[in-house]
């Protein structure tokens, strides 16, 4: 009974990586690029405004279920069929979210950062009148660069469980 919990555990954790990266890759290569083909500023950035509280939502509860049952893998499991692997794709999987945001925040200059990640949360959603173009592409722009970063991480941390979990045969 134990081996069971711990192989679903583990396949949780991994289908949990496959779903997180899969919506991090969709959202840079395909949604947020068609937001700039939308004909008004104030439809772009009300579609923008919803992405982001959506993509937040969800991206925030599969990286604590991947962690929570990666985890659990390697607390569950026997001391020595505990693989570093489960702890090292949990890792990624929670950095892939504030991590991300810190290293990009320490790596790029002060003023830029901070007009990609404000730029959202500056609209308005009242004043119709006040929609500026340019804010709307810079903030969709940075959306982009930074969802491209998460799926390269949360990829890096699905590779590592997927051949992991091949390697113990669960």
């Amino acid at each position: 009974m134990p081996s069971t919990t711990i192989a679903v555990c583990k396949f949780v954790g991994t289908i949990g990586l496959g779903l997180l990266t899969g919506l991090s890759a969709s959202l840079s290569t395909l949604t947020l690029p068609s937001l700039l083909m939308l004909p008004t500023a104030l439809a772009a950035r009300s579609t923008l405004t919803y992405l982001t509280t959506r993509t937040k939502t969800y991206t925030h509860w599969l990286r604590h279920l991947t962690a929570f049952s990666l985890c659990s893998a390697f607390f569950l499991s026997p001391h020595r069929a505990r693989h570093p692997y489960l702890m090292y794709t949990a890792l990624l999987a929670v950095l892939s979210g504030p991590g991300v945001d810190f290293a990009i925040a320490s790596t790029t200059k002060e003023g830029s950062w901070s007009t990609l990640t404000t730029g959202i949360s500056e609209f308005d959603v009242e004043r119709e009148e006040d929609v500026n173009g340019e804010q709307v592409r810079q903030a969709v722009e940075g959306m982009r660069f930074v969802e491209g970063i998460r799926a390269g991480v949360a990829g890096v941390a699905f590779a590592m469980g997927v051949i992991g979990i091949w390697g113990d045969g669960s």
